[in-house]
């Protein structure tokens, strides 16, 4: 399970931006996957998302359009949950700790 809200949001956020238009099919790409995939570790969500980056057990990071941006997302792997906790472009990525930040900091 994941909001679809916070995604659509952010999309909306980079209106009149460019690359605006690439990044929204590039983001529901991603959600559609994530629905789908019942990971039930990281060593799995690894095995299936080779370009995602472990942070911590329930931490994770996504490359998103060609890792142009990046959504960290925190995930309760036994409920088969994923809670958005920051997304942004790769530049404003390396102003935060994945590990930490969440959503609206």
């Amino acid at each position: 399970m994941i909001a679809r809200r916070t995604v659509t949001r952010f999309v909306e956020s980079l209106t009149g931006r460019m690359g605006q238009r690439a990044v929204k099919p590039a983001l529901d790409a991603w959600f559609h996957e994530v629905q789908r995939a019942g990971w039930r570790s990281s060593a799995e969500l690894k095995g299936s998302y080779g370009t995602a980056s472990i942070v911590s057990a329930d931490r994770v990071v996504f490359n998103i359009k060609g890792n142009d941006y990046r959504l960290a997302a925190a995930i309760d792997y036994r409920r088969q949950i994923l809670f958005i906790k920051w997304m942004g472009s790769h530049e404003d990525y390396d102003r935060i700790d994945a590990r930490t930040v969440q959503y609206g900091d």
